[in-house]
């Protein structure tokens, strides 16, 4: 009955921890992808209105990030413990590329002169943490080597080709994010701007995606025969297909929606217009993707070596995270919806926030 308990407190804590670390992803991925293009914009008008459609809620979006992290800690003390080690760098280089990118945001509104500075420290930081994430992905999958419960592999293992593809490809994959949000949030210029950035992005993403999904089942034997052998190509397989699909729908929407002069087509299902399809496709492509890469490392929490049992917290304590978490994640979910909620609709240029 004990070893019963325990294995659903473990199955629920990877649960939260994994749709903590999904959330962050998706919404914390959109609003870097805004600093990502930022400079790339076709005006500073164009820029104000990029930075007043995520200005109500990307700090909020970032609660995720500190959900997952304390999920981990205190759910999973080994794989923190071990994970920390191994991605000592990539992680500083994120959280300061966060830190320095909420500090510009706030400053560059009030910077007068120093405007421009404060927007190019939002772009570098923006960057920064997001390829900073890609090469810790990278790097996780490649595997991280554990003796006796404590990392045994260099300190720069994150600088290796594979890991560098992942920080390029998220850093793509972000961008995407982010010019689908700009597209379904703005009019105009900015509009027909991010309308027009959809298919470099995507044919980007793709490449990147091919060559990671290509490159991925040869890192370990047993990533090969999860990949190609049955029944476990029956779970893996679906989800590169359906993230093509994502791509499909994505591309089909360019095409039907408003550009410059054509009236606004009515959208498909429950959308009022092909607007916000494109963003929504981009998060199912992150959907199949997350989900694709869950099948293929588990159990582990640290491929290859150490699963979700192993590093799994006692069942009191895990009692007690779950006790909180279960107040927390709601809470968390509620404001999140409700603040996306209140800020709906197009940004209009006299709105500061």
């Amino acid at each position: 009955m004990t070893d019963a308990l325990s294995l659903d407190l473990t199955l629920i804590a990877a649960g939260i921890l994994a749709i903590g670390v999904f959330m962050y992803v998706l919404l914390d991925g959109f609003d870097l992808g805004i600093g990502i293009l930022y400079p790339f914009a076709p005006a500073e008008h164009s820029r104000d209105l990029m930075m007043d459609s995520v200005a109500p809620v990307w700090d909020g979006n970032e609660t995720w990030l500190v959900l997952g992290g304390t999920a981990l800690l205190a759910a999973f003390p080994i794989a923190y413990a071990v994970l920390l080690a191994a991605f000592y760098v990539p992680l500083m280089v994120m959280l300061i590329g966060l830190i320095f990118r909420g500090v510009c945001f706030e400053f560059r509104a009030q910077g007068g002169p120093s405007k421009g500075w404060w927007s190019a420290g939002f772009f570098g930081g923006s960057l920064a943490a997001t390829f900073a994430q890609g090469v810790v992905l990278g790097t996780f999958i490649a595997g991280v080597p554990v003796e006796n419960g404590q990392y045994a592999g260099d300190g720069m293992a994150w600088a290796a080709p594979f890991p560098l593809l992942c920080g390029v490809g998220l850093v793509l994959g972000y961008a995407l994010l982010g010019a689908g949000w700009t597209l379904m949030k703005t009019e105009g210029v900015t509009h027909d701007w991010a309308w027009s950035l959809l298919r470099p992005l995507a044919l980007g993403v793709l490449t990147i995606a091919v060559a990671v999904s290509v490159w991925t089942p040869f890192l370990h034997p047993w990533i090969t025969a999860r990949w190609f052998s049955w029944p476990g190509s029956l779970f893996v397989a679906p989800w590169p297909l359906l993230g093509l699909l994502c791509l499909g729908i994505l591309w089909y929407a360019q095409r039907r929606i408003h550009a410059r002069r054509s009236p606004v087509r009515p959208g498909p299902l429950f959308l009022k217009s092909w607007e916000s399809v494109p963003f929504l496709a981009t998060m199912g492509l992150f959907l199949c993707s997350y989900a694709g890469l869950a099948l293929t490392l588990w159990p582990y929490v640290i491929p290859p070596d150490i699963s979700i049992y192993t590093a799994a917290a006692a069942p009191s304590a895990q009692k007690f995270v779950l006790v909180g978490l279960g107040v927390l994640v709601p809470v968390t979910i509620g404001y999140t919806a409700w603040s996306y909620w209140v800020f709906r609709g197009k940004v209009s240029g006299d709105a500061h926030y």
